[in-house]
């Protein structure tokens, strides 16, 4: 069951995670591939900052609802891995084109 972000009351700071999107292979080098790679770091940063945040207020006892920081522990691990896997998805591409060259 998916839970819309905007219906979890008390954690308004927290954005979807983005995956990183890949450039498309058209020959251009502006730079916008890297440039949203660069975005979905950026929310990934921003979705474990709000959960470090969540996790103080609950040690604290400032958190009324506890749900809300596991929800954001969960969304934060699950962009982290998704992040991680598109790393070594590319890691493993770049070495592939280098056997190829080599």
């Amino acid at each position: 069951m998916t839970i819309p972000i905007s219906a979890i009351s008390g954690v308004t700071s927290v954005a979807a995670p983005t995956a990183p999107v890949a450039p498309a292979a058209t020959g251009s080098t502006s730079g916008a591939g890297f440039a949203n790679i660069l975005s979905g770091v950026d929310n990934l940063q921003q979705l474990q900052s709000t959960t470090n945040d969540l996790a103080v207020k609950a040690v604290t006892g400032d958190l009324t609802d506890v749900h809300d920081y596991s929800i954001a522990a969960a969304e934060s691990s699950t962009a982290l891995e998704l992040t991680a896997a598109v790393r070594n998805k590319a890691v493993e591409a770049f070495n592939e084109i280098m056997r190829m060259q080599g």
